[in-house]
């Protein structure tokens, strides 16, 4: 089934806090304006084009999610088309998956941090190769700066020591093609999400008058 693409996250005591997605969304992207208004262009809706690869991208992370956890995917919320595209992602982590050595910890997993307020689902916490890591699928074009921002922030919900980060791009075309990145330290990537939840908060203030 289809997740619900803006996760809620609350604190013990009931109160609503934002989630990295949300944080991260902060950072001016010009790219996106400019891939917008190409599409514009050629006549296609860009918010409709962008959900219909959200889907996909959704249904790449249940394809994964199941064979991890060794169960049957759930498709039937989804066209044709979106199935064949995230099927080519997936079929692009099984090419990745081949080059390692796999033990989950956790997977999917939705979080809060009641010391800095905020909450995260990320993809993937445990063992590659015997390392402990947090890996993040991303089923675009490529890797971005900040990415790093959000899966340094999904490094602080997980209560457990963290040797490497990952991000692993698999794509959705039909080449099973893969890029992935590995980092040790984003102390500094947490120092800059932690500046723009202060911004998201101080702002929040500020529309309350």
């Amino acid at each position: 089934m289809k997740s619900n693409a803006h996760q809620r996250y609350k604190l013990l005591d009931g109160t609503m806090v934002p989630g990295t997605t949300t944080i991260t969304g902060l950072l001016n992207k010009p790219a996106l304006i400019i891939w917008a208004n190409r599409l514009g262009l050629q006549g296609i809706d860009s918010s409709k084009f962008r959900d219909d690869k959200a889907d996909i991208g959704t249904l790449a992370h249940e394809m994964i999610l199941a064979h991890l956890s060794k169960r049957k995917p759930e498709t039937e919320d989804y066209s044709k088309n979106q199935i064949d595209a995230a099927e080519n992602s997936f079929l692009s982590y099984l090419e990745w998956e081949k080059q390692h050595i796999i033990e989950p910890k956790l997977t999917e997993f939705k979080a809060v941090s009641e010391l800095y307020k905020y909450g995260g689902a990320f993809d993937f916490y445990g063992s590659i190769d015997g390392t402990l890591e947090v890996v993040d699928f991303k089923t675009g074009s490529g890797i971005y700066d900040e990415m790093w921002l959000q899966i340094s922030a999904y490094g602080k919900l997980i209560p457990e020591p963290i040797q490497r980060y990952r991000i692993l791009n698999i794509p959705r075309t039909e080449d099973e093609s893969f890029k992935e990145e590995v980092k040790t330290d984003l102390s500094l990537h947490f120092e800059a999400f932690l500046k723009l939840l202060d911004f998201y908060y101080i702002n929040k203030q500020i529309k309350k008058g």
